[in-house]
């Protein structure tokens, strides 16, 4: 079962979302917040799976919930659901520790699908969001060039294996997987995972 926190300062969209992910049986919505002050106590009483969060909110800014949310539970996965979808809103997101973004026009479905993936520790991104990635940390559009291995190791990071599970599925050792990705955000101009996998998408689209 994934223990949700829904965060939205709007009642009516809070609700709308929470009937559209109770239909779904491996999912509970175990508390609602308004505000981002609201959103962390939630986060120290029911420590869930998955906060549900929308960017902009009177008291706190997602990017700065993102930040002390993941300071008190570590393992918390946060997935970006607004409006909006600037550039500086996107890659600020994403800075503060965001393990996804997602526009509110999404289809149902779709969320569904993308909390999963995000608890499995896969990175799930918006085009708009993943383009934004690229764009930023490739202004020139020149593809990073990565090897054949390089973006197989990408490729299994962005379905959430570890690097135990990467090592074992291309026969390396696991001190050979981290060297990989050494190779892969020097490459990129990243720091982590998820910004990697964010640049690829950007970058390839669907053929990544």
């Amino acid at each position: 079962m994934i223990r949700i926190v829904i965060v939205d300062d709007h009642p009516m969209v809070r609700e709308g979302i929470r009937s559209m992910l109770e239909r779904h049986a491996d999912m509970a919505i175990v508390a609602e917040a308004s505000g981002g002050r609201q959103a962390l106590e939630l986060v120290r009483q029911t420590a869930p799976d998955l906060l549900l969060l929308d960017l902009r909110m009177p008291d706190m800014n997602g990017p700065e919930v993102t930040r002390k949310a993941l300071h008190i539970q570590p393992n918390l996965k946060i997935l970006i659901l607004t409006t909006y979808d600037t550039d500086g809103d996107i890659l600020t997101a994403i800075e503060a520790g965001a393990h996804g973004y997602l526009l509110k026009d999404v289809e149902p479905e779709f969320l569904a699908e993308s909390i999963r993936n995000t608890v499995a520790g896969r990175t799930v991104m918006a085009p708009r969001a993943a383009q934004a990635m690229a764009d930023h940390l490739h202004p020139q559009r020149q593809r990073p060039q990565l090897s054949e291995q390089e973006r197989a190791v990408l490729e299994l990071a962005a379905a959430g294996h570890t690097n135990r599970q990467i090592a074992s599925q291309l026969y390396l050792s696991e001190a050979t997987v981290k060297t990989y990705f050494s190779r892969i955000f020097a490459k990129l101009g990243v720091n982590d995972r998820t910004a990697a996998v964010a640049v690829m998408l950007g970058e390839y689209g669907s053929d990544f």
